[in-house]
């Protein structure tokens, strides 16, 4: 079972004072959370990528990248790297660079993005959304597979006339995840391509997602991959302090703050502690609370939704960041062993 973060570098208002760090500082900010995150023992390490202000990263691998000298064995990973407006060329020469880097440490999380702003930015047409994901991750893979190359397109790049794409990665493969929010055309696509799968628990009940991975797992037997063999994660907002209380009164403000900003734009409801504290229940999505709190609530989502691998997402909105580093701290130091001697207790239990 590996434990992780995921970050997408908020730089929104703080909801008490109003004020906005730049995104140099954040960027900063962030590097030191990583390598934090890896003296603690934790596994893994996600940046996502996203083009507005109240995001700073917009480049996950140069992220990442900055963070790798100083950190020894943590993975480091897109979460996500938007595919549908990048070129995989460009893509996968920046993950190599890094896993050369890092020496054999990179991961690309693939995902079509929840956030479109990338399209217009680089010039491509939200209509054609579905057939560029599928378009660049067929090309992606390629390219992995392959390092002379050789690409006819869909209709949306440039043909590639045997050509080589360096550098070559220190893995081989490269590891490439699918990003997925729930949808079960992309949970079918990862499984029939034998890639790992991330799934985006944020909300609703994480059990609900159980069905989901079993269709991830027949979809990838059908295909003739071996479904034991292929790690299922789960990106989930959460926070760890001493005490539940504190957790939760630290989380709420700039949780709220973000949710009602894409409430807005996208049509929600309004976000309030009632819906927030319904969330963090044993059976919700938030992973607020102290050490043993989350702890048991992961162990959870082990038994009953198969994930191998979970990725608290924190912070959610702008926090203090001593508060960020506590959490990851208290998340290595006592969120990880805790779970890994349950779940591999129950693992041995099941012979």
């Amino acid at each position: 079972m590996e434990i992780g973060i995921s970050t997408f570098v908020e730089t929104t208002p703080d909801p008490r004072t109003g004020e906005v760090i730049p995104h140099a500082q954040r960027l900063r900010e962030v590097v030191e959370e990583i390598v934090l995150a890896d003296q603690v023992g934790l596994d893994v390490f996600g940046v996502g990528e996203h083009h507005r202000s109240d995001f700073a990263a917009s480049s996950p691998a140069v992220v990442l990248a900055a963070a790798a000298p100083m950190t020894k064995r943590i993975r480091l990973t897109s979460a996500v790297t938007v595919l549908s407006s990048a070129d995989p060329v460009r893509v996968f020469q920046d993950f190599a660079t890094l896993d050369g880097i890092s020496n054999g440490r990179a991961e690309i999380m693939a995902g079509r993005g929840s956030f479109i702003e990338s399209f217009p930015l680089f010039g491509y047409d939200l209509d054609d959304y579905e057939m560029l994901f599928e378009e660049r991750l067929q090309l992606l893979l390629q390219i992995r597979d392959s390092e002379k190359v050789t690409w006819d397109g869909g209709g949306h790049r440039p043909a590639i006339r045997g050509l080589g794409v360096y550098p070559r990665p220190v893995q081989d493969p490269l590891p490439v995840w699918i990003g997925s929010g729930g949808n079960q055309e992309s949970v079918v696509r990862a499984g029939l391509l034998g890639l790992p799968l991330v799934l985006a628990i944020i909300g609703g009940r994480p059990l609900q997602f159980a069905p989901l991975v079993e269709l991830y797992k027949r979809a990838a037997a059908h295909a003739g991959h071996d479904p034991d063999k292929l790690p299922v994660a789960s990106h989930s907002h959460g926070f760890v302090a001493e005490d539940t209380e504190t957790a939760a009164d630290k989380f709420f403000p700039p949780t709220q703050y973000v949710m009602n900003v894409l409430g807005r734009e996208r049509g929600w409801g309004h976000y309030d502690r009632s819906a927030f504290d319904a969330a963090r229940s044993f059976e919700g999505a938030l992973y607020v609370g102290d050490p043993e709190t989350v702890a048991a609530k992961i162990v959870h989502l082990r038994k009953n939704v198969g994930i191998t691998r979970f990725m608290l997402h924190v912070p959610v909105g702008s926090m203090p960041h001593a508060d960020v580093m506590r959490a990851i701290e208290l998340l290595g130091t006592e969120v990880a062993p805790r779970v890994r001697e349950e779940v591999a207790a129950w693992e041995k239990s099941r012979g």
